[in-house]
């Protein structure tokens, strides 16, 4: 397991949910909400800060796939926002980890924990920026390896379809 912050991050269309882990890479925390501003770029400008304070080695953005695992409109905006974050942030890795379901599980979760449904709105994108990060971490650990696609590497499905292909 890598030493060092790692922030995670659930864009959404209206807010965007900040978690953090501790240096050791254990538990996942949430952060913060910031109000998502297509037009002025804020939350980007708002989360590489966070980052450049944290001293994070690598963002995890979660990508919004569909149950049989496509990328439709929500995955699309959730890597233009990454890349955005990218070039505001060079220098930090920034990964895009499945995120199917995370925001069901948040709802659940707070409403366990009984937080009421007003209030879960302000609270649910960094929860399931917690679960996010909290999966990236776990595999982690388990693998030896980071989670997810690295942004700007290759798509895993594209090599995995070249190597079915014989072209390695």
């Amino acid at each position: 397991m890598r030493h060092g912050v790692r922030l995670g991050v659930d864009v959404g269309s209206v807010r965007v949910g900040l978690a953090a882990c501790d240096a050791e890479g254990v538990l996942a925390t949430p952060v913060a909400t910031v109000p998502r501003r297509p037009s002025d770029r804020s939350d980007v400008v708002a989360i590489a800060q966070e980052a450049r304070e944290r001293e994070a080695i690598e963002i995890v953005v979660g990508l919004p796939r569909s149950l049989s695992g496509d990328e439709g409109a929500a995955a699309q905006a959730a890597r233009e926002w990454a890349k955005a974050l990218q070039a505001e942030l060079s220098g930090v890795p920034i990964r895009l980890v499945d995120e199917r379901l995370t925001t069901v599980d948040a709802h659940r979760a707070l409403r366990e924990s009984g937080v009421s449904g007003r209030d879960q709105r302000s609270r649910v994108d960094q929860q399931a920026a917690v679960l996010i990060l909290q999966v990236a971490l776990d595999s982690e650990r388990r693998s030896g390896q980071p989670s997810g696609e690295l942004l700007g590497g290759r798509k895993p499905r594209a090599r995995r379809a070249r190597a079915a292909e014989g072209q390695g």
